[in-house]
């Protein structure tokens, strides 16, 4: 076995070492779309939802079935969604700590 396939079997293992340290600070490491979704209709309701990310989704006969299959097909709104989700959790841990 020469170096550099020595170096080459160690590379997924370094890889999977630090990738818990990449996600120490990510609010979403570990939720569903679902999950991150639910939350939102939680605390927005679908009306405010459809006011803060425009799609139809969440504007006509909203579900959560619907909006997941519309989610995972457009990766822009997914982005928009899960913003939302991060800013939701600030201001909540905004609200706590007034």
């Amino acid at each position: 076995m020469t170096a550099e396939n020595i170096e080459q079997a160690l590379q997924p293992e370094a890889e999977s070492v630090t990738a818990p340290i990449k996600q120490r600070n990510n609010p979403l490491h570990g939720l569903t779309l679902e999950a991150i979704v639910t939350s939102l209709v939680a605390h927005f309701g679908w009306a405010e939802l459809a006011e803060r990310i425009p799609v139809r989704c969440f504007s006509n006969d909203p579900s959560i079935t619907s909006s997941l299959k519309f989610l995972r097909k457009t990766p822009w709104a997914r982005e928009k969604v899960e913003g939302l989700y991060a800013f939701m959790l600030r201001d909540i841990e905004r609200a706590k700590s007034d």
